[in-house]
């Protein structure tokens, strides 16, 4: 006897490219619902939380450095910024750089908000560790592939990946650790690819086709 199956499988099944979209969607979800309670029980907002965390990460930066960071707004970074300024928990300097900017550091107690705002997304990882090394490996690979072309659409910010960066050299050797930085003069394996970096330098629009060309043909 022949089964029937479900509505929705076989021929007629939504592509996986869908379902995995729609999947990251639901995990999109949860990460904003916990950053909005956790930020709420801190007394901040969302994105204050991530101005903290991110001048926490990479130190002193102007207004229009977190905007192009966090892929947020200047006017909403200027609001949040004066909320955090009014709390004691950022405090401004003048630029040297530019006369007319102000550089934005975190106080005593901003750092250590913004340490715990930095852990907020840290709840997925008991998830992540669900997988399996092989699972995780393969998993990470296609996150760095996926930032990448997003950040290439302009659709999130260009910054921090080593995938990206001057200083990456890809598939350079065998073994295990087939990729090299650099900077450091130190091997990389794919799961010590970083997605934020703060020794970061962006490569040239060519130079970064050329190193993903390079990334995704090990041959």
């Amino acid at each position: 006897m022949t089964k029937n199956h479900p509505s929705g499988f076989g021929e007629d099944s939504e592509p996986v490219a869908s379902r995995i979209a729609t999947g990251l969607h639901k995990i999109g979800l949860a990460m904003k619902q916990q950053s909005w309670q956790q930020a709420n029980e801190e007394g901040i907002s969302a994105t204050q939380g991530q101005i903290l965390a991110a001048l926490l990460a990479h130190g002193s930066l102007t207004g229009t450095e977190l905007s192009a960071r966090l892929g947020v707004t200047l006017p909403t970074i200027s609001d949040s910024v004066r909320v955090l300024v009014e709390k004691k928990l950022l405090r401004k300097s003048p630029d040297p750089r530019h006369p007319r900017a102000s550089l934005l550091a975190l106080t005593r107690k901003g750092e250590t908000l913004g340490a715990r705002a930095r852990s907020w997304p840290e709840f997925m990882a008991g998830a992540v560790s669900d997988l399996s090394a092989d699972e995780q490996r393969v998993f990470y690979r296609g996150v760095v592939k996926m930032i990448r072309t997003l950040q290439e659409q302009g659709l999130i910010p260009l910054s921090g990946m080593c995938v990206t960066c001057t200083h990456f050299r890809a598939h350079v050797r065998r073994g295990e650790a087939p990729h090299h930085c650099a900077l450091v003069d130190a091997p990389l394996a794919g799961g010590d690819l970083r997605l934020e970096c703060p020794e970061h330098e962006l490569a040239a629009e060519t130079a970064r086709k050329q190193l993903w060309e390079q990334f995704m043909s090990p041959g």
